[in-house]
């Protein structure tokens, strides 16, 4: 699949269908050091990536300073950059380090959510600090779920202060040209109808309900995005794990050891992609771009082989019948656009 430029639903911004993604330098599982960090960014743009999706949550901050040292060396009209919003980051006020341990590595802050007209400001302003730059394309309201936030009352609660004054700022931003379009990350399935029937907003980066393993969003979901002209990213197209290594008794899926049925499902689709030539990874890799409204998959690397690695599965000739296979023997959902 060549990395022709995508268009972005109405934002008039276009990405390359593979991005990079900011988790793996943020240090989740483990820790990098910079030159390591600065040697993947180079792999991906040295493998034709021009779109870059980080956050100011990866690594409390790491992943930012690590994607800006290199994006600074870039001609800014060269690259599209997205970051996120709903978190701000302070020096925690007891330990030397903060309080989650979500992290493997990263930076001593302590985050705090806040959804409110001044934290979206300050989240903005922040990122712009870390990054070294003076803009950001796309910016993301970020884990505003129960998965990310713990609770349904509290969802609530920042999701009044969104309404209520945090989405003037982005209003405000967009309006204004600092930001060329809106987005929501969203983790798990029912979050789109919310977030479109509240906020106007531009696309989505959907990191768990598109992959391989998952299309619930096809049922009503993606349909809505399209009836309204919304725009999909894509991220984590490996289920965080299994889809790169296979249903390997230590897989990972959404972050957490993979249940045996997601093994065994995977199992079933791996061994159809064998009959066919074509590896796991490739498969997963390009399978969200069937869909018209998706313009990119987001893709962390963590090593400069990593990041080529992806760049060549992007590339990789997949037949037309692996995806009708799959829709055939029920592995993915009927709905599946297949070429």
């Amino acid at each position: 699949m060549p990395l022709t430029p995508r268009p972005l639903g109405r934002t008039g911004v276009t990405l390359s269908p593979l991005g990079m993604g900011g988790v793996p330098l943020g240090e989740v599982y483990e820790t990098l050091t910079e030159d390591q960090a600065q040697a993947t960014l180079r792999a991906s743009w040295t493998s034709g990536i021009r779109y870059f999706d980080t956050s100011p949550w990866y690594g409390r901050g790491l992943s930012e300073l690590r994607f800006g040292t290199f994006l600074r060396q870039q001609s800014r009209d060269d690259f599209v950059l997205s970051s996120k919003v709903g978190r701000t980051f302070h020096r925690p006020t007891g330990p030397r380090r903060a309080e989650t341990d979500f992290w493997a590595g990263g930076l001593p802050f302590q985050e705090r959510f806040d959804y409110t007209y001044d934290g979206i400001m300050r989240s903005y302003e922040q990122s712009l600090m870390r990054l070294g730059l003076n803009r950001i394309d796309l910016l993301l309201i970020h884990d505003l779920d129960v998965a990310e936030i713990g609770s349904a009352d509290l969802v609530a609660h920042h999701l009044n202060d969104l309404r209520q004054s945090g989405w003037r700022a982005l209003e405000n931003l967009r309006h204004n040209g600092d930001i060329r379009g809106v987005g929501a990350g969203v983790n798990i399935l029912g979050t789109i109808p919310v977030f479109l029937e509240l906020f106007d907003l531009d696309f989505f980066l959907v990191a768990m309900p598109y992959t391989l393993l998952d299309q619930a969003v096809l049922d009503s979901e993606f349909p809505l995005c399209e009836q309204r002209g919304v725009g999909v990213v894509v991220g984590s197209p490996y289920a965080s794990g299994i889809l790169a290594t296979g249903p390997t008794p230590d897989a990972r899926y959404n972050y957490e050891p993979a249940t045996t049925h997601i093994r065994d499902r995977t199992e079933r689709i791996e061994r159809l992609c064998r009959d066919f030539g074509v590896s796991l990874k490739a498969a997963a890799l390009q399978f969200p771009l069937l869909h018209p409204i998706v313009a990119s998959v987001v893709s962390g690397s963590a090593s400069a082989e990593q990041a080529k690695e992806n760049a060549e599965l992007m590339q990789m000739d997949i037949p037309v019948d692996l995806w009708r296979e799959l829709r055939k023997a029920s592995l993915v959902h009927e709905l599946t656009p297949v070429p």
